[in-house]
């Protein structure tokens, strides 16, 4: 028998940070074997995984942030054939029990993959959908700063002397923001140079922020129709649509077995919340609420103009249902259709990338 099938199996579970991962290793009954801190280098990624392997067969390990922090540990332990799995954080219940730390935590993680606790396959961030996460992300942020450059230039025009507020406030953002981004000055009274040029600069921001936008939605646009095309062939999907759904799946398709995963992952599976003669179902408010937010858009255009789906909201309205639960039903509806193509766009990626 190999050598290496002779070693006792252990799992490694890391608390990972910026500068610093803490890592925790156990064996298969559960046994506590010692903890190491290594830097965040591809050199204390080896150095960790390599002290790990001296104390058994490393096979499992349970990585905290695979997303953020832990991305690149996660990577190194893939490469060398390690079978990563997310680890959500301690719940605070557990906390209170046993107290807060970097080594508790990493035992933590390490004992959820033990247990079975821990499931999740972690995103392999090499891909198109990592493309369109750094695209989305930007986007979002953009979206709030052009809001907030608006609102605050409004917000200076309410109290800005009458007959400059009359001249200058419009009720579209274009036009409000067109009178004021070549304003003169306004009078030379302290108040009056600072409002003048506060206004001039909150409208070249806006404008500014326009234009990237317009540059992310374009990139948006080439990616999906490039990489999702099944996606966005489908009634009421858009680019910011397409880009959220293939972002919420990830660039590895083999972490959704089905599409009760993927409206899992997306927050639109019904959760039982039955007691004694009572059988209900109340709403999933976790998941990926930007998944969840795509969904009900993709749902809303639908119950608005496709016939289908407009046929379906009609019949449910006479059963007695709400337009809230309606739409809610067109949710999980729209993951089961939409499932295949996502998956079938995520496969046909993964070969040609």
């Amino acid at each position: 028998m190999h050598e290496q099938e002779l070693q006792r199996e252990v799992i490694l579970g890391v608390d990972t940070h910026l500068d610093l991962h803490v890592g925790a290793v156990i064996d298969g009954t559960g046994k506590f074997l010692g903890t190491l801190a290594t830097p965040t280098t591809a050199g204390g990624y080896e150095q960790l995984i390599a002290w790990a392997r001296t104390l058994g067969h490393l096979r499992r390990a349970g990585v905290e942030g695979t997303g953020t922090y832990g991305s690149g540990l996660a990577r190194a332990l893939h490469e060398q054939g390690i079978e990563v799995l997310e680890v959500n954080r301690p719940d605070r219940s557990k906390r209170r029990l046993v107290g807060k730390s970097d080594p508790i935590d990493a035992e933590s993680a390490a004992r959820s993959v033990l247990s079975g606790q821990a499931t999740a396959i972690p995103k392999s961030h090499n891909g198109v959908a990592e493309a369109l996460r750094i695209l989305t992300v930007a986007r979002r942020s953009a979206v709030k700063a052009k809001t907030q450059a608006i609102n605050q230039l409004r917000s200076i025009l309410v109290s800005a002397p009458e007959e400059i507020r009359n001249r200058l406030w419009q009720a579209k953002a274009e036009h409000c923001v067109a009178g004021c981004v070549d304003l003169q000055l306004l009078g030379t009274a302290t108040h009056l140079v600072a409002l003048t040029s506060t206004l001039r600069l909150l409208a070249k921001r806006w404008l500014m922020l326009k234009a990237e936008l317009k540059e992310l939605d374009s990139e948006l646009e080439k990616l999906t129709f490039e990489f999702a095309p099944n996606l966005r062939k489908q009634f009421g999907v858009g680019p910011l649509t397409a880009a959220t759904l293939i972002v919420a799946a990830g660039d590895n398709p083999e972490r959704l077995r089905s599409e009760a995963a993927l409206a899992a992952l997306c927050g639109v599976n019904p959760l039982p919340a039955s007691s004694g003669k009572t059988a209900r179902h109340r709403l999933n408010r976790g998941g990926n609420r930007q998944a969840n937010n795509a969904l009900w858009t993709i749902a809303m255009v639908r119950m608005r103009s496709e016939p289908r789906t407009r046929a379906y909201v009609e019949k449910r309205s006479t059963e007695g249902l709400s337009n809230k639960e309606i739409h809610r039903c067109v949710n999980r509806y729209v993951v089961r259709e939409l499932y295949p193509y996502i998956l079938a766009d995520l496969k046909s990626t993964a070969q040609t990338c």
